[in-house]
């Protein structure tokens, strides 16, 4: 059974940077595209950024783009995602994902979740 466990949210001001983390236990890690997706309250749970199981593709969404990094370490099954410029509209609980081999922005494309965790970003 795969499991994904995040790490790393916090309160943070505007302007600075936070590193998200994602633990991967199962099968092959090699087998997944990794992604992560976010939501504030009141609203759907939306694409972040996304990497493919090798990690020589990568996608991101508009809002993020320049901002955030995806990464991943495949001899220590892990997931990263760097935030920098942060900004109050980033606050929302982050999720870390799996699912299928290629980059992949649909939601339902993901079969494995992590719990989330917490980002806050004061103005």
């Amino acid at each position: 059974q795969v499991q994904l466990v995040e790490s790393g949210g916090g309160l943070v001001q505007a302007g600075d940077s936070l590193r998200l983390s994602c633990a991967y236990s199962g099968r092959s890690f090699t087998t997944y595209a990794m992604a992560w997706f976010r939501q504030a309250p009141e609203k759907e749970r939306e694409f972040v950024a996304a990497i493919n199981w090798s990690g020589g593709s990568t996608s991101y969404a508009d809002s993020v783009k320049g901002r955030f990094t995806i990464s991943r370490d495949n001899a220590k099954n892990t997931a990263s995602l760097q935030m920098t410029n942060l900004k109050p509209e980033d606050t929302a609980v982050y999720y870390c994902s799996a699912g299928t081999s290629r980059v992949a922005t649909r939601l339902s494309t993901y079969e494995y979740w992590g719990q989330g965790t917490q980002v806050t970003v004061s103005s």
